[in-house]
């Protein structure tokens, strides 16, 4: 069995050991930039654990592990375009440090790539595999279609975001931990329930980033915080917040997402105050933890012995209290 630290150590290896020989190599630069820059590297650990839960070679499934690291950091490369964000990890995105063309191209190529590394597997297994890789790569493209269009809306529901958020953010989660356990052969009702706790596990991550963005040291987070409250995005929080506070509240709070001219710090600073005043954090919170033990329940269901789930638990216990 291997520990999460072990299998991180091992996928940046294999992410530092990729050779670009194509060219030109103006459009492969951003690639290996953003490869590495850092990361968690949540997706191909969780990938690697779930089949370790089967299996001893987790790197027999790297290909695939480094595919859905691939995946995700295209993802991150429009995402950062599409936000306009300047900060990723503590760098400079892809589109700051070169422009908004080499992103979507960089991005485009790391796309084909990630298929690429995922198609690397015995056939036997590559139809499962691909049906949601490719389902799991829809998902995420509606999800960031639903948070656009959430930018123009101020009527976004609970149930909305969250729906979103699983399908932008927990199903890439839900896709490591289900592509882990169908290359170990694992039972269908296994893949069927690592599935589903790799996706309350997303749910509890990306809220966990919500709280981040507002709560978090900005030394240790990589991006500025108070980003979310600065561009009115709709997260768990400003959508309870409106929904729980007074009137005086809420109009404080609409004032502020009605401003087109304002001091950034003094935005953040106002809303995280009112927040504070409703008890947004700890709701917030909460949820976090609803999620996270409902991940649990999925994996108890898993028919493997109990101490070779002991990493996967502690590594998801490790998640919750991450700080960036």
């Amino acid at each position: 069995m291997y520990t999460s630290e072990e299998l991180l150590k091992k996928v940046n290896e294999a992410l530092d050991n990729v050779v670009y020989d194509r060219q030109p190599a103006s459009l492969y630069d951003p690639i290996k930039y953003v490869l590495s820059i850092g990361g968690k590297r949540v997706r191909p650990v969780l990938a690697m654990l779930s089949y370790n839960l089967y299996k001893n070679d987790p790197l027999s499934i790297m290909p695939q592990a480094l595919g859905l690291e691939t995946y995700h950091n295209f993802t991150l490369l429009h995402d950062d375009l599409m936000d306009h964000a300047d900060m990723r990890r503590g760098h400079e995105t892809v589109h700051k440090k070169w422009d908004a063309n080499r992103a979507i191209l960089s991005g485009d190529t790391m796309l084909l790539q990630a298929f690429e590394r995922v198609e690397d597997c015995d056939p036997a297994k590559l139809p499962a595999v691909f049906k949601v890789f490719i389902q799991t790569t829809l998902e995420i493209g509606e999800g960031q279609q639903l948070d656009v269009e959430f930018e123009n809306r101020n009527d976004v529901r609970e149930e909305e975001y969250i729906e979103m958020i699983r399908l932008k953010t927990s199903v890439l989660l839900a896709c490591a931990c289900k592509v882990g356990a169908i290359m170990a052969d694992a039972p269908q009702d296994d893949i069927e329930n690592m599935y589903k706790f790799g996706e309350k596990l997303g749910l509890a991550f990306q809220l966990q980033d919500d709280l981040l963005d507002v709560y978090g040291n900005p030394a240790v987070f990589g991006k500025n915080i108070g980003g979310d409250i600065t561009s009115n995005k709709k997260t768990y929080m400003l959508i309870n917040a409106v929904n729980l506070a007074n009137p005086v509240q809420r109009e404080q709070l609409m004032n502020w997402i009605k401003a087109k001219d304002f001091d950034r710090n003094e935005k953040v600073k106002a809303v995280t105050e009112l927040y504070n005043e409703i008890g947004i954090r700890e709701l917030c919170e909460r949820k976090i933890e609803e999620y996270y033990q409902e991940s649990l329940v999925y994996l108890a269901k898993i028919n493997v012995p109990e101490e070779r789930k002991t990493e996967l638990k502690s590594y998801a216990a490790e998640m919750m209290k991450r700080q960036s």
